[in-house]
């Protein structure tokens, strides 16, 4: 797995690692174009990053979870992180859900749901008719169904104390309908719309909110 890194401290980890999972058709290098880097960076956060590359075929047979696994999330424990995030953008916070679902031992410190792929409409639908997260019930879900298990996983997992979830989205975007319903899982609090479409704009808002929110600021900016 290809992936980008930058360190607090050259030479030495911090005590938190932020990897970065792209939306489709990005790059690594986007997160540092869009200046999600450099606003980690003007805050002096003590905060690494890592921003890897997922490609379609990886999502599709769902090998980018044991790559992300055995290639950041293994390694980064191993480097002494204490404190391990997962942040994707659209089809990348899809994949940050199913691995917080596939490695629910790994105690991951918390996700950040930017603009998150919510599945097909079929199963988007199934949760609506259900009459929302909260109420919608499913049967057993097949090990290969990832939007059904991403649901499920929501559902159980993005208010509990084990794991800390935090959900931005525009109020514009495709997906719009979809995230509110997310966004019923989880506390206000952790909860962050702004006007906007799928677009960079409003996930580089949304990134500073999150920043300001979780880890607080310490620039003169």
């Amino acid at each position: 797995m290809r992936y980008l890194t930058d360190l607090a401290q050259p030479g030495q980890h911090a005590d938190t690692l932020l990897i970065l999972l792209p939306g489709a058709y990005h790059q690594p290098e986007d997160f540092i174009k869009e200046g999600f880097v450099q606003a980690v960076r003007q805050r002096q956060l003590a905060v690494d990053l890592i921003m890897a590359e997922l490609s379609f075929s990886q999502i599709a047979d769902q090998s980018a979870l044991p790559e992300i696994h055995n290639s950041l999330i293994q390694p980064a424990i191993a480097a002494g992180y204490k404190n391990i995030w997962l942040a994707g953008i659209s089809i990348g916070a899809y994949v940050a859900m199913a691995y917080a679902g596939r490695y629910p031992d790994q105690l991951l410190a918390g996700l950040l749901l930017l603009a998150p792929y919510p599945g097909n409409r079929m199963t988007t639908g199934e949760v609506a008719f259900a009459g929302g997260i909260q109420a919608w019930a499913p049967d057993a879900i097949p090990d290969e169904d990832t939007e059904r298990h991403n649901w499920y996983w929501l559902k159980t997992h993005a208010n509990s104390k084990d794991i800390e979830v935090h959900l931005g989205y525009g109020e514009q975007d495709r997906f719009a309908e979809s995230h509110l319903m997310m966004a019923q899982a989880l506390p206000a609090i952790r909860v962050d719309k702004v006007p906007g479409d799928h677009v960079w704009p409003v996930w580089q808002e949304l990134w500073h909110t999150f920043l300001d929110k979780r880890f607080g600021t310490n620039t003169d900016d």
